[in-house]
């Protein structure tokens, strides 16, 4: 709302803003220059008002308290139609800082391309240019506070898409991509908050069908649709392709979305695949169920059947080979450089599930895998409170994969986005933490007359432990056993721990344990679970960043009531 002169009282109400203030301005305080009226334009707002110098009320100003904007609904923010204005400048001023504060004409025409004047505005625009030149407008005032584009609103040609190709040199560990990749430097989104905003929008829009058709015809880039693409999910996909040193990073809903879509991506109707014995239940199923109604074939391999491998490859015309490493639930590892070398040779693609590794401990893309594909929600989340999956790899099949998505759905919500960059941002103090209870827990369970057999690659007893300190930097946080007894006897034991819970899922901040056997396999009888190799007795025990000492305690006593 534009008005001459004001009085506080009369516009906000103490009760409806707290903390709004209405103060004298020193610099407005007197005569004024040439004896003409001034006027200061608060963008945030969409208020102007005229002084006279008269030191009354129409020498004062509104103030905003601190943060203000940012402590604005959202809903109130979208009905103050005159903060387009401001972000618009924003962004303007943002692109080319040297430039300075932008002068009236210069906001004058940012707020009339983008169509965000309201109509009060606009007749307050009118009345002022009818009675004095425009020459003679005076430079626009911008508080600080007002600089900020909330929502990522702002898409001038460049927008909220991050185009330079930033590669954190100034950053030398893994630690420091996880906090600061994808955000210290060159984030789209248009704001001095540390904190990457939630940009909430199914929609965006052009402001002229031209700028929609430059859209259209990539001469400029955009976000249009929130299945195609969103500000903040940018921010975590820059970050994660950061730490996996991947060109791309494709996060989506889940991590079962992104290992389905992934498949249905790259492996034709008609095509074969090669995959390992022990994997995620519902990844075999919906390889060994779904696919074939595609004609797609699988060939299922034990993790270091190399010869099998090479077999399946000179066989059939194999487009994927797809495993874990380390898998679940036995922790198996495959050799990523050997088996790439193998497929690649043949012109197989090699896609590595490292839910289990995490980025931390492993780089699969480093050590010759096509792709790497991660349930975000175990240990990129880290806090047991969102579902996501991402797909890490080169531009050309990531976009292939993409462009599948934009299709099938499964898009990942920007509030889980959010929570997925927050989690991030501790990933290597809580892997380490979980690193070292697994370890230290895997050789006290391995030593224990009541454990009958432990699954762990750091430990020398594992088929791969030689292999895994070659290609891993860190164990997990996961350790797999088998208590000596029966199922009554296990799950005696699982109820008397008092720390973890009994739960699905694995890698969060909180310690979890399950019996395969119960959670994952009950639907099926003893002899089919033990096809899979599923005994009664096994124990998936996954630590979270609890003391040691704590759990160690609880998981003794435990078997010290069995």
């Amino acid at each position: 709302m534009a008005v001459s002169s004001f009085q506080c009282p009369s516009i906000f109400s103490s009760s409806s803003i707290s903390g709004f203030q209405c103060r004298s301005d020193p610099d407005l305080v007197g005569s004024p220059v040439g004896g003409s009226s001034r006027r200061r334009v608060n963008a945030a707002a969409g208020i102007s008002a005229s002084f006279t110098g008269d030191g009354g009320l129409s020498s004062r100003i509104l103030r905003f308290p601190p943060n203000f904007v940012r402590q604005l609904s959202i809903k109130a923010r979208r009905n103050c139609s005159n903060i387009g204005v401001a972000q618009i400048v924003a962004a303007k001023w943002s692109n080319n800082p040297s430039s300075g504060l932008p002068s009236a004409a210069a906001a004058a025409a940012a707020s009339s391309s983008a169509s965000a004047v309201s109509s009060a505005a606009s007749a307050a625009a009118a009345s002022s240019a009818a009675a004095a030149p425009v020459a003679a407008v005076p430079p626009v005032v911008l508080d600080e506070e007002v600089l900020v584009a909330e929502e990522g609103l702002v898409r001038e040609k460049i927008g909220s898409v991050q185009l330079t190709d930033s590669k954190h040199s100034f950053l030398s560990s893994d630690g420091s991509l996880t906090v600061h990749a994808g955000e210290r430097l060159g984030r789209g989104i248009v704001t001095d908050a540390i904190t990457t905003p939630v940009v909430n929008t199914s929609a965006y829009f052009f402001k002229k069908t031209a700028e929609l058709l430059d859209f259209k015809e990539k001469r400029s880039v955009s976000f249009e649709y929130g299945r195609y693409g969103n500000p903040t999910t940018v921010v975590l996909e820059e970050k994660i392709s950061a730490l996996e040193g991947a060109e791309s990073t494709l996060v989506m809903a889940s991590g079962m979305c992104a290992s389905t879509v992934m498949l249905l991506a790259l492996v034709p109707a008609g095509g074969h695949i090669v995959t390992t014995t022990d994997c995620y239940r519902k990844t075999r199923i919906f390889m060994e169920n779904f696919l074939p109604k595609m004609g797609i074939t699988v060939t299922v391999i034990d993790p270091a059947d190399i010869a099998g491998l090479e077999a399946a490859v000179n066989e059939f015309k194999v487009a994927l080979f797809f495993t874990e490493s380390p898998t679940n639930p036995f922790l198996r590892c495959v050799d990523i450089e050997l088996v790439s070398e193998i497929c690649h040779k043949r012109g197989t693609l090699v896609c590595i599930d490292g839910t289990f590794a995490t980025p931390m401990n492993q780089k699969a893309l480093a050590l010759g895998a096509d792709l790497v594909v991660h349930s975000a929600t175990k240990y990129i989340g880290g806090h047991n409170d969102v579902l996501g999956g991402c797909i890490c790899g080169p531009i050309e099949l990531v976009s292939e994969i993409r462009n599948l998505h934009h299709v099938l759905g499964g898009t990942l919500n920007p509030n889980a986005a959010y929570l997925l960059i927050r989690g991030m941002k501790t990933m290597h103090l809580r892997v380490q933490q979980q690193n070292s209870t697994a370890f230290r827990m895997a050789e006290i369970l391995e030593a224990h007359p009541k454990v009958s057999h432990v699954y762990y690659p750091g430990l020398p007893s594992h088929p791969e432990h030689e292999l895994a300190k070659r290609q891993m930097s860190g164990f997990g946080g996961v350790v797999s056993f088998e208590i000596d007894g029966d199922i009554e006897r296990t799950i005696k034991f699982v109820d008397s721990l008092k720390i973890p819970y009994i739960a699905p899922s694995f890698g969060g901040c909180e310690s979890i344990v399950d019996q395969p056997a119960i959670m994952s396999y009950w639907d099926l009888t003893q002899e089919e679970r033990m096809k899979y190799g599923i005994k009664d007795n096994l124990v998936r025990f996954s630590f979270g960043v609890e003391d040691f000492e704590d759990v160690k305690a609880d998981v003794l006593q435990a078997l010290e009531a069995i």
